[in-house]
């Protein structure tokens, strides 16, 4: 048995997964656990995903029966993006989550020693953000680790980095990279080494095992950031596969079978070897449609399909309304963190309806801008693999598909992120021979959405009119 453990931004994810016989590759019934997080505007309390790990256990276990956490043979944690954990001799320090840009001098610098783009919410620039304005937090820092990485320590006692692959360390660090930014000596202590997704961390500390009702000897395995395990837990294997992971922000992660430079997306060593990962980030999409919602006063956030109900009222385009879903800045295609959200083209004509319509087609505009890139690039997108929160909607996902052209794919299991771990662990413990095979056997489709032909030119116009707007504005 393994158990997954997901740190996202607004909600603290666990289940178990059968690793062996039949059923290998499938949650167990009623494991499934959420808990929500609360953040502010750049910070968040790291002591919430211990306490959230210990809630979780005790609700597993009451849900399952504490018989399924004493089977537990491994522990496998994936984070959100860099959030960064400064950890120091009495305990951590306020995270720096994602969302946190205020690093834009640092940024600059990092970038040049780098010598392509590194963004402010990366880990070096948040580093150098604490070195350069807290130097007394600093001084105290032992460690700096993400929010998954914090946890694994938490449970065994290891600190450690997950770097998937060599063409990560722009989003982390380098020895070379240190010694340039004046990091030496004692002050490189700070920095843990790294570990490839599905090494051993350690083992979870024999107290914490006992209280928790775990055996003895539990592994902790390498993880990996959250986009790495959606890309396995949609199974995306093959090129032209591309995993559109939904939620607060957005990432576009598309299978190549070559590198691909390009300064206005990321691309590293895909997951399944040998190919290669041509990703697009999205600051804002979930965040902007929650965003509407609220604005619109359609409350709590459970309203959501009151919300998309409201929007499909509107016709395809609206009346002709834009909306550039930038609320914290944009990252890919454009990297402007100056960028504001702004609603176009509104008339007295207009109602909520119309509103609500904007803001999702925005969002779709939005991983259509980045997809355009990636095709010109030479790539091609046969079709998107959706997990996340707004993968429940299926206004959504048929909007997606209308918007890009491309066949969008929901898997049978909405838990990404969870069955990636799962994908990993289970290579891991040997039950496959790599990360490829195990994904292909593990993840299944429950349904497709493919893009309504009458649609196609309104939102061909409608993009078109997406990228002027930008262009207007900021360019």
């Amino acid at each position: 048995m393994i158990l997954t453990i997901d740190i996202g931004t607004s909600n603290f994810k666990m289940a178990l997964f059968e690793v062996q016989g039949p059923k290998a590759g499938t949650m167990v019934e009623g494991s499934l656990v959420k808990i929500p997080m609360s953040i502010n505007e750049n910070e968040t309390d790291p002591a919430q995903w211990t306490e959230a790990f210990a809630n979780g256990i005790r609700q597993i276990a009451g849900q399952c029966g504490h018989v399924q956490i004493a089977t537990i043979a491994a522990i496998l944690i994936s984070g959100n993006g860099p959030t960064l954990v400064p950890v120091t001799a009495s305990g951590a320090a306020m995270a720096r989550h994602w969302l946190d840009r205020r690093a834009v001098e640092e940024g600059k610098t990092v970038s040049q020693l780098f010598g392509t783009f590194v963004d402010p919410s990366f880990f070096l620039p948040k580093i150098l953000y604490i070195k350069n304005r807290e130097s007394e937090l600093y001084q105290k820092t032992e460690h700096f680790l993400s929010s998954s990485e914090y946890l694994a320590y938490y449970l065994s006692g290891n600190a450690r980095m997950v770097l998937a692959g060599k063409t990560f360390e722009k989003w982390y660090w380098n020895d070379e990279v240190l010694d340039k930014a004046g990091f030496s000596g004692s002050e490189k202590d700070k920095f843990p080494a790294f570990i490839a997704p599905g090494e051993e961390i350690g083992e979870v500390l024999p107290e914490l095992a006992g209280q928790f009702g775990l055996a003895q000897g539990v592994k902790v395995f390498a993880g990996g950031p959250d986009f790495l395990l959606s890309i396995l837990g949609t199974g995306c294997a093959e090129p032209g596969d591309a995993c559109d992971r939904s939620g607060t922000s957005e990432g576009i992660n598309l299978c190549t079978e070559q590198y691909i430079d390009d300064k206005r997306l990321f691309s590293y060593e895909h997951p399944v070897k040998p190919f290669w990962n041509l990703s697009g980030i999205i600051s804002t999409s979930g965040k902007a449609i929650s965003w509407t919602r609220r604005l619109l006063g359609i409350t709590p956030p459970e309203e959501y399909n009151k919300f998309y109900n409201l929007a499909a009222q509107a016709k395809a385009g609206g009346n002709g309304a834009i909306f550039l879903p930038y609320l914290a800045g944009e990252r890919a295609p454009v990297w402007n963190p100056d960028a504001h959200a702004v609603f176009s083209g509104l008339s007295l004509h207009d109602s909520p309806a119309e509103l609500a319509r904007a803001a999702c087609e925005g969002v779709c505009y939005s991983i259509r801008d980045v997809i355009t890139v990636m095709e010109a690039d030479g790539a091609s997108v046969t079709a998107m693999r959706v997990t996340g929160g707004p993968s429940e909607s299926d206004f959504l996902n048929q909007l997606k598909a209308d918007v890009s052209g491309k066949p969008v794919l929901l898997p049978e299991l909405e838990e990404a992120e969870l069955l990636g771990l799962a994908v990993i662990g289970s290579v891991a413990l040997g039950e496959y021979t790599n990360f490829g095979e195990a994904a292909k056997k593990m993840v299944r489709i429950k349904k497709v959405y493919t893009a309504n032909v009458h649609t196609k030119s309104v939102y061909d116009d409608g993009f078109a009119r997406y990228k002027e707007l930008y262009k207007k504005l900021y360019l």
